[in-house]
């Protein structure tokens, strides 16, 4: 194999050693056999197309249409001319794959499903044009270190977006690539970074010796970059949004969009957002509504449950519907309801990207950017948009079914009932028999879930106690039942998963419990107002609130029973810790004590089961931070064309006008003229006479006769300056080197213009006196060795 084919192979699998950082991110993990088989397809093409040879824009340009006719093939094969050949169509399927996986990236939590034909073409298409970067830089034009930069653009994305349990396996895997990558450029371009690096070897003897070992140069130039990849992203802020924040905060954390919960993260939320003493006020509502008991503010719904999270399941985003909504699923002719109006006023801090609306809306009236999830009946905000400061109208349904009709409920349709009552295999057998055993007596699937309620409502000895330990995994539902301690995300959780036992269809509920009425006639809405509960299915009501969790809420009245003694609570009161009176505070008291809360005294301390954002507003040094982040960002890549431009103007700049003064402006000039003739192909030959230097850039250069003439006068200067016994001062050297530069420039092609300037090959020169100078520290140490040793002796 020719040691430019085993380098495209090595670019191959460096590529895909670092795309290995994505596979965390979706389940299943089968995309990247398919990236890797259009990849390769990818390397043949610009290995054919080298071996031509083509030049390098053209082995470029073939592998990219190549590449587009095969992403055209799988994703857009129905709108391609003979299902191959992109057309106008092709271009508008690849446009809407890519919005709805934006979409879906900020709707699913981690690992996002998939199905989605958008996500998947994000990843493959991703992975094959970082594929086309190494490759170009690393085999096309034979500079693998630059190659690296791909590769950790590549590597940084899959990071920003895990959750960080094994991001060091993938940045070992994702370096082991690069490293072979270096080490298969070959023996001659490794040892010129050997040099850089790490000094011109020396034998024993103090003679230079030849070329560095591969290996060794390789190891040393991998530690340096393995380095720079490590530290540099310490200096950057953490990132969040999309994707990350939805999975690790909860629902509608991220910032483009959409959001999803945990179910193990958010319990850590809740509890520490339950224990902090000030209730700030997140939502003022006004209703027209003559029962507030009903009205819970929902924000989504999550159906979708793997034994540890529940989330939403897979769903499509529309725009949202002009007048009135579609009626809900399931909702019968023949059931009462109320159509209500609502406004609602988010307060300045609270930015949530799901809106919270009584369920189910019939209408909203609202400004932004909003979409439509049908599914849940749900609004989400578009492009970064957030309910911050908004005020809002909600039209919408106050659903009244009688406990008959419940009773009465025929069976829900057969999909829906297959979708709502999935359980994992792994979720303990205590639960369904904990249902079995609570239901016994049941004579139907309504009696089933107002039984599973109680027990945990009234009579199954369950403590709402926001200090108990989260528990997270499989047994968490278990060990609930079993300490019988918990707050909202639990009781809803454990009833859902028990109703799904039952094959009763059940989903939880995220969103706000009724708050506190004011005096102005308003309800006020706290952070701790903040509430989970689940909802369970019957044909002909559709989507039914039910309130596990004791001492929070309101309980639904198509739920009371005539059960003597029953300590549910009263339906008609907003909350069990709502104020008797009309208040004209926002909520609770703030200066509710530590044995006040014992005693379960305080007001409105609903689980917080949706994280807030927003805050204050970002901080100042976060801010700062981002800026310099963004500014690292765009110089770093020009930092060598800035340092070319730097060092031309030092050394064309202004001079002293002394005898003294001739020999270093002149030998400065003429090293300008050499870094550019480098810059644009010429490389210097430090051996030749100035003359014969001269000659070679003119001849090489392919230069004119008024630039060579210039090249000429430069090197004359040089050579007074070298060997006349008073060196005199040469005018118009700087223009001579204008005229020659621009001669070179005339010459080349645009892509060498281009190089020269934004990547001259010269830049070398800053990293070879690096390299110098920590040589010569370091021979100066180990000069210094024996002294000290001998000081040492001597004082012993």
């Amino acid at each position: 194999m020719s040691g430019r084919a085993r380098l495209a192979l090595c670019a191959w699998a460096a590529t895909l050693m670092a795309a290995c950082a994505l596979l965390p991110l979706v389940d299943p993990a089968t995309w990247i056999l398919q990236a890797a088989l259009l990849l390769a397809v990818q390397s043949g093409v610009g290995a054919a197309a080298r071996r031509v040879p083509l030049a390098r824009p053209l082995t470029i340009a073939a592998q990219a249409l190549v590449t587009l006719v095969f992403l055209t093939l799988v994703f857009a094969r129905q709108q391609a001319l003979a299902g191959l050949i992109p057309g106008p169509q092709a271009f508008q399927r690849f446009a809407d794959l890519l919005r709805q996986g934006g979409d879906d990236i900020a709707r699913y939590a981690i690992p996002a499903p998939l199905e989605s034909d958008g996500i998947r073409l994000m990843l493959v298409g991703g992975v094959l044009v970082i594929g086309l970067l190494v490759d170009a830089l690393a085999v096309t034009f034979r500079s693998a270190a630059p190659a690296g930069l791909p590769l950790l653009a590549l590597y940084s994305v899959a990071a920003g977006l895990s959750e960080g349990g094994a991001d060091w396996l993938w940045f070992l895997v994702a370096a082991a690539g690069y490293l072979m990558l270096l080490l298969a450029e070959g023996r001659d371009r490794l040892s010129q970074w050997g040099r850089v690096f790490g000094g011109t070897p020396r034998t024993p003897g103090g003679e230079q010796s030849g070329a560095v070992a591969p290996v060794r140069t390789g190891r040393r130039i991998g530690a340096f970059a393995l380095g720079v990849a490590l530290v540099v992203p310490l200096a950057l802020p953490a990132m969040d949004g999309g994707l990350l924040d939805s999975a690790r905060t909860g629902v509608g954390s991220g910032s483009a969009g959409g959001g999803t919960i945990s179910a193990v993260n958010p319990l850590v939320s809740l509890r520490d957002s339950l224990n902090v003493d000030e209730n700030r006020e997140v939502l003022s509502v006004d209703t027209d509504s003559e029962d507030l008991s009903n009205l819970y503010l929902r924000i989504v719904s999550l159906d979708d449950f793997d034994g540890t999270t529940w989330k939403p399941s897979k769903r499509h985003i529309t725009a949202v519907p002009d007048g009135s909504f579609p009626t809900p699923v399931g909702l019968g002719p023949d059931t009462k309801r109320v159509e209500t109006r609502t406004t609602i006023s988010a307060a300045d801090w609270y930015a949530q990207d799901w809106l919270p609306m009584p369920y189910p809306p019939s209408g909203v009236r609202i400004a932004g950017s909003w979409r439509y999830e049908p599914v849940g009946m749900t609004l989400v905000g578009d492009h970064g948009q957030n309910t911050r400061g908004l005020t809002y109208e909600v039209r919408s349904l106050n659903v009244q079914p009688t406990a008959d009709q419940l009773a009465a409920a025929p069976p829900p349709p057969a999909v829906l009932k297959r979708e709502h009552t999935e359980l994992p295999d792994s979720l303990p057998e205590v639960v369904s028999e904990t249902a079995r055993q609570v239901t016994a007596d049941a004579a139907n699937p309504y009696e089933q879930a107002v039984k599973l309620q109680e027990y945990f409502a009234v009579n199954g000895g369950f403590e709402y106690d926001t200090e108990v330990k989260v528990g997270s995994g499989s047994q968490a539902i278990a060990r609930f039942l079993k300490d019988k301690q918990g707050f909202c995300v639990h009781f809803s959780f454990a009833m859902a998963a028990m109703a799904r036992s039952l094959d009763i269809p059940a989903r939880v509920a995220v969103g706000f419990a009724p708050g506190s009425p004011q005096a102005d006639g308003s309800v006020s809405v706290g952070l701790r107002d903040a509430h989970a509960w689940p909802e369970v299915y019957f044909e002909g009501v559709g989507w039914t609130r039910f309130e596990p969790t004791p001492t929070r809420g309101t309980t639904p009245s198509y739920t009371q029973t005539e059960t003597p003694g029953s300590t549910v609570p009263d339906p008609a009161l907003p909350s069990r810790n709502a104020e008797t009176e009309p208040s004209a505070a926002p909520s609770t008291s703030e200066s509710c004590t530590a044995q006040d809360k014992k005693l379960d005294a305080c007001g409105g301390e609903s689980a917080v089961a949706v994280p807030v954002t927003g805050g204050d507003g970002p901080k100042w040094y976060g801010v700062l931070a981002w800026v310099l982040g963004g500014l690292a960002v765009l110089l770093i890549p020009l930092a060598p064309m800035l340092w070319r431009l730097r060092t031309r103007s030092v050394r064309l700049g202004a001079h002293g006008r002394a005898e003294a003064d001739a020999g270093p402006h002149t030998l400065a000039v003429w090293q300008e003229l050499t870094d550019t003739a480098w810059d644009f192909g010429v490389l210097p030959e430090d051996s030749q006479t100035p003359r014969k230097a001269a000659a070679r850039i003119v001849r090489l250069g392919r230069l004119e006769p008024p630039a060579a003439a210039a090249v000429h006068r430069v090197a004359d200067a040089v050579e007074q300056v070298l060997y006349a016994p008073r060196p005199r001062l040469t005018a118009g050297l700087t223009e001579d080197v204008h005229r020659a530069s621009a001669g070179l420039r005339a010459a080349v092609g645009r892509g060498t213009r281009l190089r020269a300037r934004f990547a001259p090959r010269s830049t070398v020169r800053v990293v070879w006196a690096v390299s110098a100078r920590w040589a010569a520290l370091k021979q100066r140490a180990v000069a210094a060795r024996p002294t000290w040793r001998k000081a040492s002796g001597q004082q012993g």
